[in-house]
């Protein structure tokens, strides 16, 4: 599906026109500086039936409402009446205080168009910007809405897969297809793991050689596993890959324990990061929705995301460190070790992931979580990744979050959250919490 942010400037023309062309003008460079293609208006709309026929042949995403100048609420109706998509509501700042005449009154019509939405849709179904096109927080707020508006977009068009069930005592990353479809419109369909096993098992050497050497050229140390277990490695790579592209997956969740050991002999890790790395979401444990999390944090960054277990906490610099056997996308590994290969630290079995992850400015703990009462939410932490070696054999991060993290993992376990988390390497708080309000979930924010 395209994407289609409409912009909406409404307003009355018994205010001072000149400001508000002005306004109009510095508006329209704004936010086709976020994004070219939004489609917006010849003029200000001045009247109902002037935004009736501008709305008329549209199909919007996302509608960016602005008050040029106060209109009353019938504007903001006309535009509900017609779509349900989300809206952001942009108020504008008075342009001049001097004791004369109001210019605009732009605060006044936020106060109209708000009240109509809450009617039409319940009490802060919406998001609100105020604020000069010339500010930084505006423009902020304003790209980060785009942004968010269309990961919500490309959820509807996200097929995932669950390869095989979620251990004993995971049931937590269990998913239903009809709430997925329902809640983030997105396909998920299901396979058994030992039919790509079977796929595996049957692949000659030949078949498998540039899979093989795919991986050769992005891990370090792969040679020094067992011949049979980098054979293995090379055919399990090639029957997940080619499932992946020929069903047109996304984002997959894939049970890894303990099938992949007793029935395989050789672990889906390494197979799950460097799919990874090249940006199909790939969680172990068979958990749906830390690949759901990871597809988003995709979809926000461009970039690859890490997925593992909260393990360490340390108070006095307020990190936490997530760590996993070793599915880590091997584009994340730090730059003075590489994407080094080891043994499960468990099963003692290879190949694996074994290096810790490269630093970063910026980063966001994110988890589409559920409830006790199995209502969606979703948790949100920032901060940065610091710059710290392999903590414990497999793949670990160490996050300094911006709020206390004693705090943090206090809250989080005392408030049932999953035991699975994603570390993205940008800031995407804004962008997480209004995906979370398009969506009606719960935002949990620290």
């Amino acid at each position: 599906m395209k994407f289609q942010a409409i912009y909406v400037p409404i307003g009355v023309g018994t205010y001072e026109m000149m400001t508000a062309h002005e306004q109009f003008n510095n508006s329209i460079e704004l936010l086709k500086s976020i994004d070219e293609d939004i489609v917006v208006p010849d003029d200000i709309l001045l009247t109902v039936d002037a935004v009736a026929e501008f709305i008329k042949d549209k199909n919007p995403n996302l509608v960016i409402l602005q008050n040029i100048t106060f209109a009353n609420a019938a504007y903001a109706s006309e535009i509900l009446r017609h779509f349900d998509c989300p809206i952001l509501l942009w108020t504008l700042r008075e342009p001049v205080i001097d004791g004369t005449r109001l210019r605009s009154n732009s605060l006044t019509g936020a106060y109209s168009a708000a009240n109509a939405i809450c009617a039409f849709r319940g009490e802060g179904k919406f998001e609100h910007v105020f604020g000069a096109p010339s500010e930084e927080k505006v423009k902020k707020a304003l790209a980060a809405t785009i942004s968010a508006a269309k990961v919500k977009v490309e959820l509807t068009g996200l097929k995932m897969s669950a390869i095989g069930h979620t251990p004993q005592g995971f049931g937590f990353g269990r998913a239903l297809d009809a709430e997925l479809m329902s809640r983030f419109g997105v396909t998920l369909e299901a396979i058994e793991a030992r039919e790509l096993i079977n796929k595996a098992m049957k692949y000659t050497d030949e078949e498998c050689k540039e899979y093989l050497e795919d991986a050769k050229r992005q891990v370090v140390g792969l040679s020094n596993m067992p011949e049979q277990n980098i054979k293995d490695f090379a055919r399990l790579y090639k029957a997940y890959k080619t499932y992946v592209e020929d069903n047109h997956i996304g984002a997959i969740s894939s049970r890894c324990w303990p099938d992949f050991f007793t029935e395989f002999g050789t672990p889906v890790c390494m197979v799950l990061s460097l799919l990874n790395a090249i940006n199909i979401p790939a969680s172990c444990e068979a958990d749906v929705y830390g690949a759901l999390s990871m597809f988003i944090g995709t979809a926000f960054t461009g970039e690859s995301t890490f997925f593992g277990d909260p393990v360490s906490m340390d108070e006095e610099e307020s990190s936490i460190t997530f760590w996993h056997c070793g599915m880590a996308a091997c584009n994340l590994a730090r730059c003075d070790t590489g994407a080094t290969v080891g043994v499960h630290p468990n099963r003692k079995i290879g190949p694996v992931m074994d290096f810790g992850c490269k630093s970063s400015d910026e980063a966001t703990i994110f988890r589409v979580g559920r409830t006790a009462e199995g209502k969606f939410r979703f948790f949100i932490a920032d901060g940065e990744v610091m710059d710290k070696p392999k903590q414990f054999n497999g793949a670990s991060i160490v996050v300094k979050t911006n709020e206390s993290a004693e705090k943090i993992v206090k809250e989080t376990i005392k408030h049932g959250w999953e035991p699975h988390y994603v570390v993205i390497y940008k800031n995407i708080a804004d962008e997480l919490e209004k995906l979370g309000n398009m969506l009606d979930i719960e935002v949990v924010r620290f």
